[in-house]
């Protein structure tokens, strides 16, 4: 995989633009009339309303900024198109622990990632180890709190 990519499936990439969406139209509009609101009010140097909303304003402006280069440079991978027995990005891999736990990941984009909801970065150490690997491989994972050895018990692109 290409370090310099920003891979990202399409779930993702819609929450990406949704977010963009939430900002440019609904919340920065608003801001823009609190501040401009605000700026009538006369002195602004002790204006609360009129500080915060340009701050706020800057806020906005640099995480649409920041959204519009990851939404540029993102290169969506839909795993519904994905096949084979490797794990690539996308899949939902389910790893048999040491312990005999049952684990499922799915690795997804850097902008996507959630541990809660299973989703690991493809950048991540775990992630990193799974990638390339086959169903039934015994893979050593380096994490912070020490290594563990895990098999691949399933590879699914759902």
């Amino acid at each position: 995989m290409d370090d310099k990519k920003n891979y990202i499936t399409p779930e993702g990439l819609a929450r990406l633009k949704s977010e963009y969406h939430e900002l440019m139209h609904v919340e920065r509009p608003k801001v823009v009339e609190v501040v401009a609101w605000a700026a009538s009010n006369g002195d602004r140097s002790e204006n609360a309303d009129y500080q915060y909303g340009k701050r706020r304003l800057r806020e906005i402006d640099r995480r649409v900024h920041f959204l519009t280069k990851r939404i540029e440079d993102a290169e969506v991978v839909d795993p519904k198109v994905m096949k084979g027995d490797k794990v690539l990005f996308s899949a939902t891999v389910t790893l048999i622990t040491e312990d005999g736990e049952e684990v499922t990941y799915q690795i997804v984009g850097e902008d996507e990632f959630d541990p809660k909801a299973g989703k690991i970065s493809w950048r991540s150490p775990v992630a990193k180890a799974l990638l390339g690997k086959k169903l039934g491989d015994e893979v050593r994972v380096v994490k912070p709190a020490g290594e563990e050895f895990v098999t691949i018990e399933s590879i699914e692109y759902k």
